[in-house]
């Protein structure tokens, strides 16, 4: 049976981490998957059920109702699907975020989630993202980076991001979020965020979006040539 590649990215809120793997996997003719895209899902799902994403029993009472979908279209980009409907934009709101972050630190989500995640790698080269590719979902990764760029780097880039889709955005909000969603997701008692021993750590920072992605390119090559 053929072994298939697999390149986990792991990194903060706001790294780059989808606009990056997503090109990424496209320039190395993998499948692409957004791990973050899914928990988001969940997290809008208890949005709109008014459920506290911090209460661990409402949200996993969700769980057994709740139909997640993944599709591609023709350029590649993920979509996602909550109970048949196309949310691929819906859970990009920045108010998903929060929401998102915390769901993602309910074991129940995460053990919900992690077959799926680890069978679409048995089954295509991948590259993935998320928070806890290459420590969790995908410990023995071919290939595993862990991205990342300064708060107000991050922020910024968040903020040009809502102002573009025509959306208020504050950035002293947003880069407050920022820091308060690396707080919790570093210090969570589930997955908690942090870069695998073997990863290379990418800091982006400094570089614009070609400039990363060139990074990230030489990044794979080497390791998978190594």
């Amino acid at each position: 049976m053929t072994k298939h590649r697999s390149i986990a990215i792991d990194g903060p809120s706001g790294a780059g981490k989808s606009t990056l793997a997503r090109a990424l996997a496209k320039g190395l003719g993998y499948l692409y998957v957004d791990t973050g895209a899914i928990y988001r899902t969940v997290g809008l799902q208890a949005c709109r059920t008014g459920v506290d994403p911090e209460n661990s029993e409402a949200v996993t009472a969700l769980l057994p109702n709740l139909e997640i979908g993944m599709g591609y279209g023709e350029d590649g980009v993920q979509r996602m699907y909550l109970n048949g409907e196309d949310v691929s934009q819906a859970i990009r709101q920045h108010e998903i975020s929060r929401y998102a972050s915390c769901v993602s630190a309910l074991p129940a989500v995460r053990a919900f989630l992690l077959d799926r995640q680890r069978k679409l790698a048995e089954e295509h080269d991948v590259v993935m993202d998320g928070r806890d590719i290459g420590t969790v979902v995908l410990p023995q990764a071919d290939v595993k980076i862990f991205l990342t760029a300064a708060p107000e780097a991050r922020a910024r880039r968040r903020w040009l991001e809502l102002r573009e889709r025509g959306e208020e955005a504050d950035y002293d909000t947003i880069l407050q979020d920022v820091k308060d969603r690396d707080e919790k997701d570093t210090h969570r008692a589930t997955a908690p965020l942090r870069q695998a021993e073997d990863a290379v750590l990418a800091d982006t920072t400094e570089l614009d979006l070609d400039q990363s992605l060139a990074l990230l390119m030489n990044i794979v090559k080497e390791r998978l040539q190594a």
